[in-house]
């Protein structure tokens, strides 16, 4: 059976509140030929049998895959998956004609720390955020097409940049089981080329697709500016909804050259959407104060603990230019997607920016991320997205 890890005295607390991860400090002893990956079974001081979870070197040293003593094999993981898309199904979002993307595995809030997997019509996207889960990987992509039928044909695992560096894993991204060139996928009835190849996250950001369709209701007649459009979301929900022109910034020439196509794709031929490689700063230092709906939704200001502060000055920053561009009346729709960064830390944040522009602001919606991207309970720091919906006199 599997190796234990003791934990000193009176640190099984969190995880008798079902918390997912036992930190390096509150272990008491670990046997000196353990490897990095490796299931382990969690005791008390006492010998008390707590929990089982992959082990790894770092602050996180065991991520929990259970609180049942049971072992971690093929049934394990069907079940897991069997359970995350059963969920889905249950909200709709599986089957659905007009969507075929979605979250099937979000880590903790599926009880499966370190495993992220997104589909994107018959490709499925695998990424690994811990050894444990890579070690595994091969097992649950088998275990992903029997449980997903014929509804996904290619396993794609996508772990490059997610895996602890210092594992020395040198893992490569690409294909598990099947092969696809096929990277077009449907959103709500809006199609895009996902490119899980080089493309941040799996290729896309799923989690903004309940964000993306709010947006396209207060897009009819408005001159939009969407920053950090990576792919173009934002930006093609827009011209759905009715908008008057559209512009699309981003500093990586890549980010543009998919916004570009996956606009041509929805709207062939619309001369309402223009796109700039910019950087975010400098577009917002030279852009006139024309826009009536503004989106910002940057990359993670903050990584970790140390960068908070920061990441909370880049935010203020960030959304004063805005609040100083937008015309009187306009929208502003603006993101955190930093898991430190607390939904008071960023509204904080944006309180400050509003103040420093002398403008009079509202809050309309407070946004989250989508239903295929659980929280659980015992897991607040799942709830990393966060937004809001102001209008600005």
């Amino acid at each position: 059976m599997y190796k234990k890890i003791y934990l000193k005295k009176g640190k099984e607390e969190s995880l008798k509140r079902f918390h997912p991860w036992v930190f390096s400090g509150a272990i008491q002893h670990q046997p000196e030929n353990i490897d990095e990956g490796e299931v382990v079974r969690v005791m008390t001081a006492g010998g008390e049998f707590i929990a089982v979870g992959h082990f790894q070197i770092g602050s996180i040293a065991v991520r929990v895959l259970s609180f049942d003593d049971e072992e971690v094999n093929d049934n394990f993981w069907h079940g897991k998956l069997q359970s995350a898309f059963d969920m889905r199904r249950s909200i709709g979002i599986v089957d659905n004609p007009d969507n075929n993307t979605y979250r099937l595995v979000h880590g903790e809030g599926d009880n499966v720390p370190g495993l992220v997997i997104d589909v994107y019509g018959e490709t499925a996207v695998m990424q690994a955020h811990s050894v444990g889960i890579h070690v595994e990987r091969h097992r649950i992509a088998s275990q992903l097409v029997i449980v997903m039928g014929d509804r996904v044909k290619n396993v794609y695992y996508k772990s490059e940049t997610t895996l602890p560096f210092k594992a020395g894993l040198e893992q490569e991204d690409g294909f598990i089981i099947g092969g696809s060139k096929d990277n077009v996928a449907l959103e709500n009835g809006l199609k895009f080329h996902v490119d899980w190849l080089k493309g941040q996250k799996t290729g896309f950001f799923v989690d903004q697709r309940d964000n993306r369709s709010l947006l396209e209701h207060f897009s009819r007649g408005k001159k939009v500016l969407n920053m950090f459009c990576y792919t173009g979301g934002f930006s093609f929900y827009a011209m759905r909804g009715g908008a008057e022109l559209v512009h699309s910034v981003d500093s990586s020439a890549k980010a543009i050259e998919l916004t570009t196509k996956n606009v041509e794709l929805n709207f062939p031929g619309d001369n309402r959407h223009e796109a700039f490689c910019e950087d975010a700063f400098k577009y917002l230092d030279r852009a006139g104060g024309d826009y009536d709906l503004v989106i910002l939704d940057p990359p993670a200001f903050a990584k970790h603990r140390g960068a908070l502060h920061n990441a909370l000055k880049g935010y203020t920053r960030l959304n004063m230019k805005a609040f100083e561009k937008i015309r009187p009346g306009g929208i502003l729709f603006t993101f955190s997607c930093s898991q430190v960064v607390t939904k008071d830390n960023f509204r904080n944040a944006v309180f400050t920016a509003a103040a420093l522009a002398h403008r009079n602001v509202r809050i309309l919606h407070q946004l989250h991320q989508p239903a295929d991207h659980p929280v659980s309970i015992y897991h607040p720091e799942g709830e990393y997205l966060k937004g809001l919906v102001l209008e600005v006199e």
